[in-house]
């Protein structure tokens, strides 16, 4: 039998750069702000100070997400281009200072396509996060934090219910009016995270195939989340999106032709807390809301 761990969200507290998620299964998860001067992937000396004293008081943390971030100034391709550098300049500094980074960790550059600060300077960042054992039960956390994945394997007969599924929606969006709202199939991330598992890939190659063979469809990707009764504190609905809207975007499907936008729990089809895991997974789901076509 599946166990399911529930996370209730207690608070979120932003201060002085660091922001946190304490949650009830016995862990800390934090962010850690760095920031870059004007047009500059390298870290200047300033924080790299500050890096290694945030080091220095918890040198046990373990870093799970590295997320680049730039102001507007600039094509969105640079800046792609620079906070993707910004993000590795860090990996590689917390790399060289012996900070632990998981080595399946999140890297995610987003240019630009955030919601910017008004004042310019605190757009030029990376944002580390990371999980820090609270002060009790650690060993059972240290346990929880490492147990594996488990993809159970698709056998024949499901990858052609797939592959049909996936035929309707292409069917769907190429008919579909403006304002129709069509769900995305199929598409997995991994738990708490905007990381796209690998079994999802036919799913979002049947959605560039269906942007490639409509140049006049104009998107926006809707991202959903199940089982919370509390606010989407994390925003995994929208990096959800975001995620899908870097692969189309990388694969030169003009970013003009594509909004995103999450929704948390906030347009369940179910209402929550669900009844089964049938519920849940209809729920969490990622639609797409047809603006031209």
């Amino acid at each position: 039998m599946k166990q399911k761990i529930i996370q209730i969200i207690l608070f979120f507290l932003t201060i002085n750069g660091f922001a946190q998620v304490l949650t009830i299964n016995g862990y800390v998860q934090e962010q850690f702000d760095v920031y870059f001067d004007f047009n500059q992937p390298k870290i200047n000396k300033s924080e790299k100070d500050k890096i290694l004293n945030w080091y220095s008081k918890d040198p046990n943390i373990e870093v799970s997400k590295i997320y680049g971030y730039c102001d507007w100034v600039g094509s969105n391709r640079y800046n792609d281009t620079l906070s993707i550098n910004r993000v590795k300049e860090v990996y590689n500094f917390l790399i060289k200072n012996n900070v632990v980074v998981y080595d399946n960790y999140e890297a995610i550059g987003f240019g630009e396509d955030f919601q910017q600060s008004k004042t310019q300077s605190e757009n030029r960042k990376v944002t580390i996060f990371y999980n820090k054992e609270a002060d009790t039960n650690k060993q059972s956390n240290k346990a929880s934090k490492e147990e594996p994945i488990i993809v159970e394997a698709v056998d024949a007969i499901a990858k052609t219910k797939e592959e049909i599924q996936n035929e309707t929606f292409t069917e769907k969006i190429s008919d579909a009016k403006v304002g129709d709202v069509v769900t995305l199939k199929n598409i997995y991330f991994k738990n708490r995270s905007a990381k796209i598992v690998s079994e999802s890939q036919n799913s979002l190659y049947e959605l560039l195939c269906v942007m490639q063979n409509n140049p006049n469809l104009k998107i926006q990707i809707q991202g959903h989340i199940c089982c919370q009764l509390v606010t989407d504190f994390e925003d995994i609905s929208t990096l959800r999106a975001k995620a899908i809207f870097i692969y189309l975007v990388q694969n030169k499907i003009n970013r003009q032709r594509i909004l995103y936008k999450g929704f948390g729990i906030t347009r369940p089809i179910h209402p929550i807390p669900e009844k089964n895991p049938q519920e849940e997974e209809e729920n969490r789901r990622v639609e797409i809301l047809v603006l031209e076509n």
